[in-house]
């Protein structure tokens, strides 16, 4: 055959281009994402993982080993992606007691609204294993003590109890849920943490009301 009649044939394809190790544990982490979105979490195995990815099984087990590291994976993601966001704004905010809640509700929820319903049902799954407990449990003291660092300037020569900032991080879970469902809006969400904050630093102040003055510069009703 003359190089004439070859021309316009298809030519082999280019091959594929191997990504890096870095960039492959993205591409898995954003498929793994994905699954728990579209099927939910029940259904994200390393198995699933390698046929939504496109890659084989011991390239997936080569990154997470098991399916509780890569739940793992997921969890800390999150809660990065949570911690900057937070340290950003609270590093913006001016120094008072409304701005400083504002800014522990926002991040919260929006965090939460941001990941999606998914989140959730990983952070559901992490409960079933001792060592993915613990991982939560570490992360989420870490919070509790971000949050008692930037509202004790607020609290007089009070302190805020370690059972207040337990509280608060389960109204920021179940609101945050609550709002992710549907079951009430991202601005209610906000609105009740931001009281739910305000109130429990009041209590640390000895006080144990609202403080009146706050009420009218929650500011979350347009966000």
């Amino acid at each position: 055959m003359s190089s004439a009649e070859t021309t316009g044939q298809p030519t082999d394809p280019q091959p594929r281009r191997r990504l890096s190790r870095q960039d492959r544990h993205r591409q898995l982490l954003d498929v793994a994402w994905q699954i728990a979105r579209d099927e939910g979490t029940e259904a994200l195995t390393l198995g699933r993982l390698s046929e939504r990815a496109g890659v084989t099984k011991p390239v997936v087990y080569d990154h997470f080993e098991t399916r509780p590291g890569l739940l793992a994976a997921l969890y800390r993601e999150f809660d990065a992606r949570q911690t900057a966001v937070m340290d950003a704004a609270l590093a913006a905010s001016q120094p008072s007691l409304a701005d400083r809640a504002k800014v522990i509700a926002t991040s919260y929820v929006d965090c939460v609204l941001l990941q999606g319903r998914e989140i959730p049902g990983v952070i559901a799954a992490l409960a079933g294993s001792p060592e993915l407990e613990r991982i939560k449990r570490e992360y989420e003291a870490a919070f509790i003590e971000k949050c008692r660092i930037a509202l004790s300037p607020f609290t007089g020569a009070g302190t805020i109890a370690a059972a207040g900032l337990w509280a608060m991080l389960g109204a920021a879970e179940a609101l945050s849920y609550a709002a992710a469902s549907g079951d009430i809006t991202a601005v209610e969400a906000k609105n009740e943490l931001f009281e739910t904050i305000v109130a429990m630093v009041a209590r640390s102040m000895g006080g144990g009301t609202h403080p009146d003055h706050l009420r009218d510069t929650a500011g979350l009703a347009s966000r």
